[in-house]
């Protein structure tokens, strides 16, 4: 554990040497003192993650000592160890902000056990506060918009592949964006110069015999060397093309050089499905060697109903956008009409809430928009939840 930091503290020597040598053959960073005044002194110099302390010490007590601890370092997480236990004296530990107590004699995995948990923790908390520093920083991902950790990790998630361009599948409700992600995951990456085709499940393959669908797929994915294609709702595609289309796609591969893949030569898939992926494939919906094509990222766009907090900032996103070579202008919503919309559960998401701004520039609203101009099953609702 490179940079985690333990303090040991007891005047037990006996005791000091155990734990060093036991900690240390895990390849732990301890320290030992045998008293309370010469851990001040490292704490004052070094910022630890974890301090073990006796309980009852001369000069300063194990609670004195973690009282002083949390002032000077909150952060740093204590455990007070005694063979004098009694619940009094763990009550107070825990009202001085202990992370746990432990009594001698005590077993050696013990500290091992505790000191893994608060790694773990304190990575995840360290983890946390980088997500949310790039929260406050981050409101949009090219034309995707919102500042929830939904979509801060969908964010995350982009960047962390923009490298090696593997093949994705996203997944979400109709309307929760997944061709427009699919844009920015092309764009944002090695092949984003490169040409990027939408293909329509719904009428691949129409007109074409079956005998040949291996053929035009094979033909497509050599035209589309170096570039991205994006099949938007793949369930729609009969599960027997769906298996013509991995086999075209393997057989695509294997005769590209090395060379061809080093320069990034192979065609890039992306993929799109508004399905619960696991009740497509049992019901077999979804051939099971396509989707081991399209799959070595998933990605789950949320409904818009679970990422309320970004719906201020798509609707300014949206007046911005329609505002543009417009007649009339709207600069906002009024509180009312707001709170409907913050309170609406928008079944069809993103894009349906896009209508709805859209829709009140086709109607010449003045300025700003209020409850009435909003569509009527979205302000019959605010009606109702006045009532309720």
């Amino acid at each position: 554990m490179e940079d985690f930091e333990i303090l040991f503290v007891d005047d037990d020597t006996t005791i000091l040497s155990l734990v060093e040598e036991y900690l240390t053959a895990f390849d732990y960073r301890i320290s030992i003192v045998d008293n309370g005044l010469k851990a001040l002194e490292l704490i004052k110099d070094k910022d630890f993650d974890v301090v073990f302390t006796d309980f009852k010490m001369p000069d300063i007590n194990g609670l004195e000592l973690l009282a002083v601890i949390k002032e000077y370092r909150p952060s740093t997480e204590v455990i007070i160890v005694t063979g004098h236990g009694t619940m009094e004296s763990a009550i107070q530990a825990m009202k001085y902000g202990s992370y746990d107590y432990i009594q001698k004699p005590f077993k050696l995995d013990v500290l091992k056990i505790l000191i893994e948990k608060i790694y773990e923790e304190k990575k995840l908390k360290q983890g946390n506060i980088i997500l949310k520093t790039r929260l406050k920083e981050r409101h949009r991902f090219d034309q995707l918009v919102g500042i929830s950790l939904k979509m801060q990790e969908i964010y995350e998630q982009i960047d962390r592949m923009s490298c090696n361009s593997p093949n994705v599948l996203i997944q979400g409700e109709s309307g929760t964006g997944k061709e427009l992600t699919a844009h920015v995951v092309h764009k944002s990456s090695d092949r984003g110069q490169k040409a990027f085709m939408p293909v329509n499940c719904k009428s691949f393959g129409k007109g074409i015999a079956e005998n040949q669908i291996y053929d035009h797929t094979l033909n497509l994915f050599k035209s589309m060397a170096g570039g991205t294609i994006f099949f938007d709702e793949i369930a729609e595609i009969a599960p027997d093309m769906q298996a013509e289309i991995s086999q075209a796609y393997t057989e695509n591969n294997l005769n590209l050089t090395a060379g061809d893949h080093k320069q990034g030569n192979s065609v890039r898939l992306l993929a799109a499905t508004n399905r619960n992926l696991e009740e497509a494939v049992g019901r077999e919906l979804v051939n099971q060697d396509f989707l081991k094509c399209i799959n070595d990222v998933i990605i789950r766009m949320p409904p818009l109903r679970e990422r309320k907090e970004d719906i201020c900032l798509l609707i300014n996103h949206f007046l911005n956008k329609f505002n543009t070579n417009r007649e009339n202008t709207v600069m906002n919503v009024s509180p009312d009409t707001l709170d409907v919309l913050l309170r609406y559960n928008w079944p069809g998401n993103v894009i349906q809430l896009e209508n709805v701004i859209e829709r009140a520039f086709a109607l010449k609203v003045d300025l700003t928009i209020e409850v009435d101009d909003l569509p009527s099953e979205i302000k019959t609702f605010g009606e109702i939840s006045k009532i309720s």
